[in-house]
């Protein structure tokens, strides 16, 4: 039995990696330049910052971070603040992990500013005990900072956490920390979905699931 769970958001508790797909081709398609899977696959495990900076230097840009993250996030806030929904199941399987005593919490690349308007709007705000965002460590996922940094705040030793994650990198970078590591199936990510499975510890397709049988029932598990 884990003792907290954390929880990437976007691809994993909510439906949002289509939308960034959409703000990185217009980007992208603004100044002229192609969206590959090559460029969204390095950028996955970013954080926002290392994901501007790679950009810049990827694409020769003469802008700087500060402006593409400026743009980036103006693209963003409205599908944040009214649009983005929770993938099937996720508030369920929260309030079932919350009831049973377990701590949350999430650990994104996304902005402050951008994952608390979608928690509240979702509903699910209340819920966490913490919030870590990869701004905070400076580093993005292929580090295990922001996953530490979760276990700290929410005052439960690595190894009684597990990690929620739908990209490979967070996954691995969660198992280096001492955690466990369940893979999410996230429709943007399917090509690397049989890799994913053989590297996690558990996987599920959607929340009805029940990684671990933790916190099972008879009308939960199907």
């Amino acid at each position: 039995m884990f003792k907290a769970a954390i929880f990437d958001l976007d691809g994993t508790l909510i439906d949002s990696m289509g939308v960034w797909r959409n703000i990185d081709r217009d980007f992208l398609a603004k100044r002229g330049l192609p969206l590959s899977d090559t460029y969204f696959d390095e950028i996955s495990a970013l954080s926002a910052r290392e994901t501007a900076e790679l950009t810049i230097r990827r694409f020769g840009l003469s802008e700087n971070a500060e402006d593409l993250l400026r743009e980036w996030h103006d693209m963003a806030v409205h599908e944040y603040s009214h649009n983005i929904r929770l993938k099937p199941f996720a508030k369920e399987y929260l309030e079932r992990l919350k009831s049973s005593g377990i701590k949350l919490a999430t650990a994104t690349c996304l902005s402050k500013n951008l994952a608390e308007p979608v928690l509240r709007n979702n509903g699910i705000d209340t819920l966490f005990d913490a919030q870590c965002f990869t701004d905070e460590v400076g580093r993005g996922k292929q580090f295990p900072d922001v996953y530490l940094l979760a276990s700290q705040r929410v005052d439960i030793p690595p190894h009684q956490c597990v990690v929620f994650e739908d990209v490979l990198q967070g996954l691995v970078s969660a198992q280096s920390a001492g955690m466990k590591a369940v893979g999410v199936y996230d429709e943007s990510f399917r090509e690397h979905w049989a890799h994913l499975q053989k590297t996690a510890d558990a996987s599920l397709h959607d929340f009805r699931e029940n990684p671990f049988r933790l916190v099972a029932s008879p009308d939960w598990t199907t």
